[in-house]
């Protein structure tokens, strides 16, 4: 079962930008989808942004298409979630997902979750 980190959430004034990170290990990265999903305080758990595993084909959330871009790095074992012209309604604990079912506009994700990293974003 692979296993997930995300890094780079922070402290950030509206309007600003941030680039989350998602290191994998212990799957095949190269071969599998990956997703990133948030939740933000009592409430569910939410897609954001998907990418094919050869990274051809992307999908987003519509609240957070044009300020978000979803990539991947195949050699690194690597996803990212570009954030910019973030909003306040932007703050929540984001998580990425790999391996989960991908029909190229929408994202079921699996059971493998990494801790996740906390983006809060100041009005």
């Amino acid at each position: 079962q692979a296993q997930l980190v995300e890094s780079g959430g922070g402290l950030v004034q509206a309007g600003g930008s941030l680039r989350l990170s998602c290191a994998v290990s212990g799957g095949a990265f190269s071969r599998q989808a990956l997703a990133w999903f948030r939740q933000a305080p009592d409430q569910e758990r939410e897609f954001v942004a998907g990418i094919s595993w050869h990274g051809g084909n992307t999908y987003y959330e519509a609240s957070v298409r044009g300020r978000f871009t979803i990539s991947r790095d195949n050699a690194r074992n690597t996803g990212y979630l570009q954030m910019n012209n973030l909003k306040p309604e932007d703050t929540a604990v984001y998580y990425c997902n790999a391996g989960g079912t991908d029909s190229g506009t929408k994202y079921w994700p699996n059971d493998s979750w990494g801790q996740g990293t906390q983006v809060i974003v100041s009005s």
